[in-house]
């Protein structure tokens, strides 16, 4: 029987829950997904989950935030004067923004709050700072080819 292992292109339909039984992520009722396992495409929990499982398993597992989108991040919050922003642009909670600082790399924010005076950023993934839960089923192993 062949188990996953690293380096193997592996199809799965996975469904990510929160511990109160949230989804926030499903592929069941759509295409499987497909990743190639050690190439950084999924979170290390999941990828993890999958190493030593064969075809036709499936598994629940606990991601401990660590092993999923990491810590929530204080330094990655930020609060900006609204005279920084354009006057007509429309600043609302949970309006995802995207900047691109000079020589940088973009970044992502979403707006946490909005007075008159101020905007506060966070730059964390959604997830981040959680434990999440995933149901794994494991579709397909085509496996590393030798070279």
């Amino acid at each position: 029987m062949i188990k996953a292992k690293h380096g193997d292109k592996v199809t799965v339909h996975y469904t990510g829950k929160l511990d109160d039984e949230t989804v926030f992520c499903s592929t069941v009722g759509r295409e499987p997904f497909q990743f190639t396992i050690g190439k950084g495409q999924v979170i290390p929990g999941v990828e993890q989950a999958i190493i030593g499982m064969v075809v036709g398993e499936s598994k629940t597992v606990d991601v401990s935030s660590d092993k999923a989108y990491g810590p929530h991040r204080q330094e990655l919050i930020a609060v900006i004067e609204r005279k920084e922003f354009p006057k007509n642009m429309i600043l609302q909670v949970g309006k995802m923004l995207q900047f691109c600082p000079p020589g940088g790399q973009a970044i992502s924010a979403v707006i946490t709050n909005v007075t008159d005076l101020l905007v506060t950023l966070d730059g964390n993934h959604p997830l981040a700072g959680k434990d999440l839960i995933f149901d794994i089923s494991l579709l397909d192993i085509e496996e590393k080819r030798k070279a």
